[in-house]
This record gives structure tokens, sequence and C-alpha cells, in this order.
């Protein structure tokens, strides 16, 4: 819909109401999502949304208000709402209208064939999904889960200044976890993509890289406990980047909620540890020309070599560092208030293959998966003790799976152990898709087992 009508309408009715500086947030999408069980569609979801939100100043106090009725007749509910708002807030901080960049970045995140991919396609692709992992080998017992999902969203900012942004961004995803058995012995495996190309979407590929890792697992055993060598597997160190991300939040910093106050230029991790956050990265799944209070967006390298550069701004914490907003003002939708986050978010990737990580170990463990990453570690101290899965390595080659252990460690130490970088740059599922990471060959860790 043309939203631009509606929202002078606003502005008009607003300043007859006694606000002064305004801005719109309007936001519109849906989600679809497709699960296959024994050859038959199990779940099917079919959601939509749209709502629009509206920041205006009144008495010199910021207000808010938001409507999920997209048109007139909510004009002067928003309005009384954002005067009320504004009359009871109790704040010190100092909140306006940003007026907008002198300059915005294109940024290209919608395909158009993705939206033209018929139903029938969709529900044929996850059903082959299922199919093709009870192919591949005789132990696979069965297909626990096998989804399909996709998306778009559409983002209009507008304010009183004379700002008017618009984006649009759709996104596919795809996951299967398979169980195998063999005997007594059960084990699972999980394999993902995400993106906004359909066509990409390989059911056997992606099916085989699942059945691989369960077969692989079958037979673990666990590991005498001690400090060993370490490589944690790109999907798993990109799990306990996510974990960590608050860190380098201005705001946590200036709430004293993490121990990178105080910090910047300085070395706080190995000269092999380049951490980015990239808004214009080709295909990514947060890429974006502006952030959620209409700033510009820029590539910025938040750890060079290990050397701390910059925290993560919006508007008002670089207002209080006295510095210019990083452009990582976050606002999950149009209900949300004004926070902070990266956009794609990720390590630096090197020029080793996984599996000249692994060669040039000659003794040590392979992380592939971390569990109980939101109850297992502090992320203001840093510690971490997480169950984990994995790989016994001997004189540069995997030995066999690895299970009931526990890796435990502190996040600021482990980035500044360090020691290689792998090739192999990888990025999470929907929820996580924005944070990356290759795999990470680390000094040492402990690991309790036996």
């Amino acid at each position: 819909m043309d939203i631009k009508p509606l929202i002078e309408k606003i502005f008009q009715k607003g300043r007859q109401n006694g606000l002064g500086d305004m801005e719109v947030y309007y936001s519109a999408g849906n989600s679809l999502s497709l699960k296959v069980f024994q050859k038959d569609l199990d779940g099917y979801s079919l959601s939509e949304s749209e709502g629009l939100s509206l920041r205006g100043v009144y008495k010199g106090k910021m207000g808010y208000s938001y409507t999920e009725k997209v048109d007139e007749s909510s004009i002067d509910l928003l309005i009384k709402n954002v005067i009320e708002n504004a009359t009871v807030i109790d704040s010190d901080d100092e909140e306006f209208i940003y007026e907008g960049s002198k300059e915005y970045k294109s940024v290209n995140t919608y395909n158009p064939s993705l939206a033209k991919v018929s139903e029938v396609d969709k529900i044929s692709f996850v059903k082959n999904l299922e199919e093709e992992a009870f192919k591949m080998d005789k132990r696979i017992n069965s297909v626990e889960t096998c989804v399909y999902g996709d998306g778009y969203g559409e983002t209009v900012m507008s304010n009183t200044k004379g700002l008017y942004l618009h984006d649009k961004s759709n996104i596919a995803y795809t996951y299967v976890v398979v169980v195998a058995k063999d005997g007594n012995d059960i084990k699972t495996g999980m394999a993902y993509r995400t993106g906004n190309d359909f066509s990409k979407f390989n059911a056997k590929e992606i099916s085989g890289e699942a059945v691989k890792e369960a077969v692989s697992l079958l037979g673990a055993k666990t590991v005498k406990s001690n400090d060993y060598p370490i490589i944690i597997r790109n999907s798993a160190a990109a799990d306990l980047l996510e974990a960590f991300t608050g860190i380098f939040s201005a705001e946590n910093i200036q709430k004293d909620l993490s121990l990178l106050k105080g910090k910047l230029n300085q070395q706080i991790g190995s000269e092999k540890f380049t951490l980015i956050d990239d808004p214009f990265m080709e295909g990514g799944l947060a890429s974006r020309s502006f952030d959620g209070e209409g700033v510009a967006c820029k590539y910025k390298k938040i750890i060079d070599k290990g050397t701390l550069k910059t925290y993560l701004h919006n508007l008002k914490t670089s207002k209080k560092d006295k510095i210019d907003t990083t452009g990582n003002a976050s606002k999950g939708s149009y209900k949300s208030s004004i926070g902070i986050s990266p956009s794609n978010f990720y390590i630096e990737k090197g020029d080793k293959t996984l599996d000249e990580l692994i060669s040039s170990m000659a003794s040590g463990i392979m992380i592939t998966e971390l569990q109980g990453l939101h109850s297992g570690l502090n992320s203001i101290s840093g510690d971490f003790s997480l169950a984990a899965l994995g790989y016994e390595i001997k004189n540069g080659k995997v030995l066999g799976p690895v299970e009931q252990i526990t890796v435990a460690g502190n996040f600021f130490e482990m980035i500044k152990n360090i020691e290689e970088v792998g090739a192999d740059l990888k990025f999470g599922l929907p929820g996580e898709a924005y944070i990356g990471s290759p795999s990470l060959k680390i000094k040492k860790l402990a690991i309790a087992g036996k």
C-alpha cells in the first residue's frame, strides 16, 4: 500500500495537537512455514503482520504509540497515546528525531524470484528433503524435523524533518534433523540453509550433510578430563559468538555490563581475530542501508587483528560518548523501542580449510555442537561451561566421535588464544542468521569428561 498519504495526515493532526518533531515507522510482512513428517504435510502456518508506530516530542519529552490498524481511524488514538506517554515518562535521557544522513548506500535484499515460487514446489521440496535422508543410510531410523519456511518484510521510516526511507527484503530457510540408530546407540544430525534464492536449495545435499553428521557420531565415547587444544567448528563458533554479542553494545558498556569498557584501541584478542559488522554484505540476511533510527549504516571492523576499534552505537549512546553513531540502532518491529544490534556480524575468515586445521593438530578435540548456551555462560564475566559434542583428534586425523563432555573457559581469554582461523565462514539459522564464524583453532580449553 502507499503509506505516504496516511503519514502526512498523522503529521498534520499531530501538529494541531501540540506535537513537535514526529516520526512514523511502518512495517509489514508475512511468513510461511511447512513441516513434513512421514511423507505427509504435518504442519502449515501462514501469518501476516502490519503495523505502524508514532514517536513524537510533546513539551520536551518523547512519547510513543503504535497500532495494528493502519488507516485514518487510528490517527486520533495514536496522537492521544503519544501525548499521554510523553506526559508520564520519567527519564533524563534526551531523545530526538533524526533528520537523516547525507547519503545512503543502495542495498538489494529482495529477490523477486523467491516470491514467484509456488507452494506446490515448496511442499515438494520439503517432502524430497525427508525422502532423501532415508535413502542415504539404512541406519537412519527417523527424520525428527523437516522444515521449509520463507517470508518477506517491508519497512518505511518517515519524519517531519523530511526523511523518507523504504526497505524491502525476503528470506527462505530450511533445516532437517535426522536420527541414526545402531543397536542401542542413537545420534542426531542437523543441516540447514538460509538465503533468498530457492534454486540454491538442494535437498540431496542438505539431507546428506545431516545424515553424515548423525552417522559419524555413532559410537561416541567420552575422554579424560584435561586441558586440550580445541577446534570449534564454524556453526558452534557462531553460536558462541551470538551468546556474547551484547558485550559490544555501547548501551551495555555505559551500564557497566561489559568488561570491554575502557578497552578501546587496546589489544583484546589474537592478531588472527578480526570481527566485522557489514550491513552491505551481498546475500547477507541482515543487510540494510539504514538502521532503526534512519541513520545510514556503515561497514566497520569492531575488532581489527585483535584490537578493539569501536562499540556498537545508536543515537542516544553516541551522544553520551560525544561521538558519531555507528548506525546500529535496532527496532525489531513497529511495537519495539530502540535498541542496539549488529547487522551481518562475523569473524573474518582465514585461508585454511577445516581439514588443514585438523591436520595441524597433534592431538585435541573438535567441538561441533554446544548445548545450554543461554544457561551455561555469563556474558558479563565471559565464563562458560557448556555440554558439547565433537570428535577427538590424534596425529592430525579424526580418531572418533566424543560425547558426555563439558567444555569450559572464558570468552575474553579464548579470543586471545585463537591460533588459526578457518576459511569456512558460516552463518546461523533465522534468528541467528546474521551471526557468522569460520572454524577457530584455540590454544587450549578445559574439557571435563571421565
